[in-house]
Order: C-alpha cells, then structure tokens, then sequence
C-alpha cells in the first residue's frame, strides 16, 4: 500500500541510516522495524550509541600515548636543538580553529533545522488533535441532543396528544428516528484514546526538543569560547590559559563524542520510522481503531470508500424525516392543542442545530485534512530534523576532532614557552653587546661601573700610576676629543682622561 500514496516519499537518507546493522547486546541482527517497546530493538540503539563512546577511547587513548611520547623524548630533543620550532605550533593553531569554527557553523545550520522539524512535527500534532477534538464534541453533543433534550420535549408532547393516537403515533415514529441516529453516532470509532495519545507525543516532543535545543546551543557557544580563548593565550603566551583549555577542551571532547553517540541512535531510530511509517501507526491504533478507517486516512485515495458514509447518510436521512414530521405537527395540531407549540418548535430548533452540527462533522470526517496533518508531521520529521540530525552528527564529528588536535598541539606550545624563557633567562646582562643590557644600562643611573669594550687587562697594573693631565684653563667648553672618549668608555672617570697610549688601543688616525 506504501505506492498508493503520492504525497510522501521517504528520502535517501532515512534509508542509507535504516541500513545500519543493528545488533543487540549478544552481537545478534535485530529487525531494523520501528519498534520502540522492544527490548532488542532498544539494544540495537543502544550499541549504536556505544559505538561514539568507543570513539571517545580511542582519542582518549592517542592523546594519552602522544603526552607520555613527548614527555619521553622531550630530553633527546632539548639536546638536539636549542628551542622547537614554532611553525608546526601555529599551522596546527589555525587548522584548528578553522575546524572548530566550520563545525560550529555547521552545528548551528542542523540545530536550527532540527528545531524547525520538531516544530512542524508538534503543530501538525495539535492541529491533529484540535480536529479529532472538534470531532469528538460535535458526536458528543448530537448524542446529547439526542437522547436527553429531544427526550423531554417528546415525553411532554406525548402528554399533550394523549387524545389523539395519530399524533402519538407520529411521536413514537420521530422517537424510532432517534434511535437511528443514535445508533450512527454510538457506532462511531472512539477517538479520545487518539486525541490523548497525540496530545502526550506533542507534549513530550516539545519538551525535549526545547532541552535538545539548549544543549546543543550552550555546546556551540562553549566551543567558540574555547577557540578564542586558546588563540589568546597562544598569543600572550599565558600558561594558565592554556592550562584551562587543556581542561576544557577535554570537556568539550568529551560532550562531543556524547552528542554523536545519541545523535546517531536518534537519527537511526527516527529513519527506522520513516522508512515505513504506516505500518507502526496500523499496529499502535489497531486497538480502538478498524483497518478501514485508519487506511482512509493515511493514504485519502479516491479509489478508497468513506467508512463514515453509510453512518453519515442514515443520519441525515433519519433527521430530514423528523424535521418533516415536526413541520406536520406545527401546521396541524396547533389549533386543537395550541400548549405543544413550544415543546414543537424546540424540537424544531434542535434538529436545526443537530443538522448545522452535521454538516460540521461531514467536514471534519473527510480525510483530506487529518492526512494533510499527517504529512506535514512526516515531512517535519523525515526531512528537516533527520537532515538536522545528520548535520549535528558531523559537527560533534569535527568538534571531537579537533579538539583532540588542539590537546595534542597545547603541550608543544608550553614547550615552546618554556624554551623561550629559557633563552630570556641565558641572557649575559652585563655583555656590553646585548643590545637589552644597553638599554638597561641607560635606564639605570646608578650602574656606573661599565666594563669598556676596550682591552686594558693586560695593562691595567701599568697604567694605575698615570695620573690625567690637569684641566685647561682656558677654555671651559669640553673639546671634540674629551667627547669622543666621555662617549667611548660610557662615562667612567676612571679612564675619561687616560691618553690611549699604552693601553693596548690603537694609535689615533693621522687625519
């Protein structure tokens, strides 16, 4: 019957998912049929989940043998070279973050597509319901109508035409309609255990999507936090920021793989249903519903026949018949026994109303409307949120990724960091050529005590006995010369004045 129906045709992805093996916790084939209330069939989406956690194992698994790996040869290495190389950290840094920033992109594009099925899912389930609801009262107040109002004003009317055998005989006769018409409205299948079965799966539809929803929103979030705040503390160079995304990041794996193990068992399970969808809602509504009714409305063919007709049709023929009757009674009885006027026309107005409540019932009964519903909450479900699904499935994918990429490259860097301070630390500060000791010495006034570049060790012991020449007093300005050898030995008093020869300096230029 599944060809009959031209309105639904369930996507290549609900099939390529319902493919999956599905194996209980013996390691035995399950029927892949949608079967939620069976044991096996809940082991096989279980074990599907299982299989993100040995995911989970595994990446736990590599970063714990690369960490012991580089603590180990993390000697030899220093050995070989005086600082690691940088570039492998920053190529690793961007590769990273332009995963987890694509997989973030992609994780809000299925988030929001799931949201909006789950959405289409549980209006399509309340109007649904809000159909089967109208349907339910319409029958319940006709049957109302019938049995206690249209009651009364005959037993009173039956007083009142006590005389007459015709009259009464004409009473009993619209009494027999009635029944007729109660017995179509009685014969009806009982749709309230419907109405409360899609009124629970709306309610508990809503409510875990709106949790889902949150999560996954508070996941991304986390995810994009966790990136920039790696890139600052790469970039300020800070260890305890890297220390806090070590231990988040091993967080957010960790709720990866989580969400991809329950996102494929909820995509594979939500496909189970797609693929043959009838054949589960046959088998859930078989109990208070017949196969003819529930085909009426799941594929509303033209080919098929109304089951409701029959029903239908001797309900407005039994009510014409009473209005009928009714009208006699208004236009012949009225002069003799002018009391059953109000009792007459209040049948009148009762028929009237039961008539109007007909028609709204013929129009609710048409299948169009409730199968309208029916592939609307298909559609919602099979398309856009097994879409969602697959699409927050490959996100928890690259997330996972990356982040064990990011935990293998955050070692490397505190080695790098570690190396840089090291070279920092080397520094000869009191080496005239360091180019930061200079400024040092500038900045500090009250170092004065600089070793000159010059060499004077070897004649410092002669030249104790020299004395400066004594100061010219004829002119107060400093000379060119005295310039040049203030600037030369950085100041100090103690060779300022001291000629050049015989220090071990070179002879001044002849020009």
């Amino acid at each position: 019957m599944a060809s009959a129906r031209q309105g639904y045709i369930a996507p290549w992805w609900t099939y390529w998912l319902h493919n999956f093996p599905h194996l209980n916790f013996n390691f035995q084939p399950v029927d892949s049929s949608f079967k939620p209330g069976q044991v096996d069939y809940q082991q096989s989406l279980i074990f599907l989940a299982c299989v993100a956690a040995v995911g989970l194992g595994l990446s736990l698994l590599v970063l714990a043998v690369y960490l012991s790996c580089l603590c180990f040869c993390r000697r030899e290495e220093a050995e070989e070279t005086k600082r690691p190389d940088g570039c492998c950290i920053t190529w690793a840094a961007v590769i990273t973050g332009l995963v987890i920033c694509s997989a973030v992109g992609v994780g809000f594009y299925g988030n929001s597509e799931t949201n909006d099925g789950v959405y289409q899912l549980t209006y399509s389930l309340y109007n649904a319901n809000h159909t089967l609801g109208g349907i339910d009262s319409l029958v319940a107040g006709s049957l109302t109508s019938m049995q206690t109002r249209l009651k009364e004003h005959l037993a009173r009317l039956d007083e009142i035409f006590s005389p007459r055998g015709d009259y009464l005989q004409t009473l009993r006769f619209m009494q027999q309609m009635a029944d007729n018409i109660v017995r179509q409205l009685t014969a009806m299948p009982n749709i309230s255990k419907a109405r409360q079965d899609l009124a629970d799966i709306a309610d508990q539809a809503s409510y875990i999507e709106y949790y889902r929803w949150l999560t996954y929103l508070l996941l991304l979030i986390l995810d994009l936090v966790i990136c920039l705040v790696a890139c600052l503390g790469l970039a300020k160079q800070s260890r305890w920021l890297l220390t806090l995304i070590m231990a988040l990041g091993v967080l957010t794996m960790i709720l990866s793989w989580a969400s991809l193990g329950v996102g494929t068992a909820t995509a594979v399970g939500t496909s189970d249903f797609c693929v043959s969808p009838d054949k589960f809602i046959v088998n859930q509504t078989k109990e208070f519903l017949s196969g003819d009714v529930i085909h009426y409305y799941l594929y509303c063919s033209q080919t098929l026949p109304n089951p409701f007709q029959q029903s239908l049709t001797i309900f407005q023929r039994s009510l014409t018949t009473m209005q009928i009757q009714v009208q006699g009674l208004l236009q012949f009885s009225l002069s003799v026994f002018p009391t059953a006027e109000r009792d007459l026309l209040g049948i009148q107005r009762l028929l009237n109303s039961t008539e109007f409540n007909l028609h709204q019932l013929t129009a609710l009964l048409d299948c169009r409307s409730l199968h309208k519903d029916y592939l609307d909450a298909l559609v919602g479900v099979c398309y856009d949120g097994v879409e969602g699904l697959l699409y927050l499935c490959l996100f928890s994918l690259l997330a996972a990724s990356a982040f064990c990429g990011m935990l293998c490259a955050i070692p490397r860097a505190f080695i790098l960091i570690a190396s840089r301070d090291r070279d920092y630390d080397d520094i000869d500060e009191e080496d005239p050529f360091n180019p930061q000791a200079r400024r040092m010495a500038s900045y500090n006034p009250s170092r004065a005590n600089v070793h000159s570049f010059c060499s004077y060790s070897s004649s410092l012991g002669s030249q104790s006995s020299l004395q400066p020449p004594p100061p010219q007093t004829t002119s107060t300005a400093p000379t060119a010369e005295y310039m040049n050898q203030s600037m030369l030995f950085g100041g100090n008093p103690r060779y300022e004045n001291v000629p050049l020869i015989g220090r071990g300096s070179p002879p001044p230029s002849a020009s």
